[in-house]
């Protein structure tokens, strides 16, 4: 890497993940790692001191996960580069997190000169994808690509995110905060978040109205 350290974040909420991926990019030439983060909540006040270039973000977190995290870095700090390093590398988590504003994606197995490039790539204002990880993404979107030959989806109501659909046909389905987060492998707070938002713009005032409104534009799982 040529001019100025790249300045790291690192951000997994295992403690020896994290210290060891700190330990192993700060004897790369060229990186500078600030400092770690053991969630989204702490990652996002972290940016906020430290202002690092790029965060190395892991996926899996409590209190805020990696998708929630850089969803609002994107809103808060959209200067500030994310690259994904995490263990999973399913289709919806490769798509959340992309969609979510994320410019890399890198599985735990990435080794240091991947993680390095990776960086470097995000800085130069590259997308950097694990080819692994590409497969996935290309799988994923040839599928979009095939169900909307055969229907359209109507436009979601009142500014309702696909997220915050989910969110509203799960309790519709009866389901709680806590076991819409298991199914949907996120974190309670964040599917509070969902809620939040979705209640206000539904107009709705409790669980009992936003199922009503399910109901009433088609929202619901059942059919």
């Amino acid at each position: 890497m040529n001019g100025a350290p790249v300045r790291v974040l690192v951000v997994d909420d295992q403690r020896v993940v994290r210290e060891g991926l700190a330990s192993l990019l700060g004897l790369i030439s060229g990186i500078e790692v600030l400092g770690t983060a053991a969630d989204g909540e702490e990652a996002i006040a972290a940016v906020e001191q430290l202002r690092p270039e790029v965060v190395l973000m892991d996926l899996r977190m409590p209190r805020c996960d990696g998708v929630e995290a850089t969803r609002r870095l994107r809103l808060s700090h959209p200067d500030v580069k994310v690259v994904v390093l995490t263990t999973y590398a399913d289709d919806r988590s490769v798509l959340d997190a992309l969609r979510a504003g994320a410019r890399g994606f890198l599985t735990k197995d990435a080794g240091a000169e991947e993680i390095r490039d990776a960086i470097a790539a995000v800085r130069r204002g590259e997308a950097a994808i694990d080819p692994v990880v590409q497969h996935h993404l290309v799988d994923a979107v040839a599928r979009s690509s095939r169900q909307g030959q055969d229907s359209v989806r109507p436009e979601l109501p009142d500014g309702l995110t696909e997220r915050e659909a989910e969110v509203l046909a799960l309790i519709a389905d009866g389901l709680s905060n806590t076991d819409i987060a298991a199914r949907l492998v996120v974190s309670e707070a964040t599917v509070k978040s969902h809620v939040n938002h979705l209640f206000t713009k539904t107009g709705s005032r409790d669980r009992a109205q936003a199922v009503a409104y399910a109901y009433r534009h088609g929202l619901t799982g059942k059919k």
